[in-house]
């Protein structure tokens, strides 16, 4: 292996579980909780525990890594360094595409809310280049504005839920799941038969719903070429962004049941919007609205800086051209990965819309965690941090989750690995030296 300029080492724990929050607590919390409900009813917290769970071992297995493999790419150099090049292409190349996928939506989603009407596209192309540009300009310049970003969605999420607790008469029966005692009524597409009601499939399909909200924190193990001290501050800085998103998921979702009822929250189509409607305060749906676009900004930031990241270190491997592995002389960040990367995604977004076309990369999402709990299954006990039962809870929560996603996400999300190790396989062969034959 060749050399590469590496990246500065300018991040600490806080600035690390920054850009964690900014990319869990994207736009899905405005949306998630109402399929979410339809799915398990008065079970969502259930739903929601089950997904912190599957999270907490996912985020053990690429903690315990990313301590031992501080360097950009996350799983995809994890899964090279201990399972093989091929597991590690597989979850560098189903990150990198679905999560481009992502890019694009999370840009068409802030425009949604933050566009005149007419307007979303340019706006949308907008929102890339000017995010890309803060990412080109230093890992630091990321952090500082995730930081704020990140504070606006939480105020918004604050100012949201007092509204609805101050004026929405909650009645917090409803939290509990159906059968428990003291439970309010009302399980979505259930009888009344208490624990027999619960729908099993449900509760685990409102997980995989979910689960995707926490899926931020990979990218902070992507990004780990830039912290300061990874050993000790990426295992940190993973649980406490990952502990900080489940309090402020579950607090919502409670407050949703409450205010709303399991019905309500499963037949919104804005379930927050309906949520601040519920209160005294007029101006709360303007609240809203401006969360839902500081989160789609700090989700697409998040995604540009991982999704750079990731392809800095294929690069480096040949796995994707080597000019992307190119590293900015001063702001040592990898400038012709992101100019790249914005570029392809101002393209989608002028062209195509992705908002309900990207099941795919759930699928990339749960591939990419299953790599990274294997590959953290086979470290020694020099490198081990965790138990190795918490990589088989994340491995068959994976596996789990995908059963549950619509048959469409799966076939496309298998396509589109299918055709990325096709076209890995023909490069390798063509890279082939011709064999030679003595001479006779």
């Amino acid at each position: 292996m060749t050399d590469h300029p590496t990246l500065a080492r300018r991040l600490g724990t806080a600035d690390a579980v920054v850009i964690g929050l900014g990319s869990m607590i994207g736009a899905g919390v405005f949306a998630a909780f109402a399929p979410a409900a339809q799915a398990a009813g008065t079970w969502l917290l259930v739903g929601l525990a089950v997904a912190a769970l599957v999270a907490y071992a996912n985020a053990t297995s690429s903690a315990q890594l990313a301590a031992q493999y501080p360097t950009s790419g996350g799983t995809y150099v994890y899964g090279r360094e201990r399972l093989g090049a091929w597991w590690g292409f597989a979850a560098g190349w189903a990150f990198v595409v679905g999560k481009t996928a992502s890019c694009a939506a999370m840009a068409l989603t802030f425009a949604a809310y933050a566009a005149p009407p007419g307007w979303e596209r340019p706006v949308a192309a907008t929102a890339v280049v000017a995010l890309a540009a803060v990412n080109y300009h230093g890992v630091t310049r990321t952090a500082g504005l995730a930081r704020v970003i990140v504070t606006v969605v939480l105020v918004s999420l604050g100012l949201v839920v007092l509204a609805g607790v101050v004026g929405g008469d909650p009645d917090w029966t409803r939290v509990l799941p159906a059968g428990a005692p003291g439970a309010g009524s009302g399980l979505v597409g259930a009888g009344t038969d208490g624990l027999a009601a619960v729908p099993g499939y449900g509760v685990l399909q409102s997980a995989g719903l979910l689960f995707f909200a926490f899926a931020g924190y990979a990218r902070i193990a992507t990004m780990g070429e830039e912290v300061r001290d990874p050993a000790r501050t990426i295992p940190r800085a993973i649980q406490l962004a990952l502990g900080a998103a489940v309090l402020v998921y579950a607090v919502v979702a409670a407050t949703l049941l409450a205010v709303l009822g399991p019905e309500g929250t499963a037949s919104s189509a804005a379930p927050l919007a309906d949520l601040a409607e519920a209160g005294p305060w007029g101006w709360a749906g303007v609240v809203v609205r401006v969360g839902a676009a500081a989160a789609s900004l700090g989700a697409l930031l998040a995604l540009i800086a991982g999704v750079g990241r990731t392809s800095l270190a294929m690069a480096r491997q040949d796995d994707l051209p080597g000019w992307l592995a190119a590293v900015h002389p001063r702001h040592r960040v990898p400038h012709r990965a992101e100019v790249a990367l914005a570029g392809v995604v101002v393209v989608l977004v002028l062209t195509v819309d992705l908002r309900e076309a990207i099941g795919f990369s759930s699928f990339g999402v749960l591939l990419y965690y299953l790599v990274a709990n294997l590959s953290a299954w086979t470290q020694d006990e020099d490198h081990r941090r965790f138990p190795r039962a918490l990589q088989v809870l994340g491995a068959v929560g994976c596996l789990a989750l995908v059963v549950t996603l619509p048959p469409t996400a799966v076939l496309v999300g298998t396509a589109v690995l299918g055709t990325g190790l096709a076209l890995r396989a023909a490069r390798l062969h063509h890279r082939r030296p011709p064999s030679r034959h003595p001479r006779r």
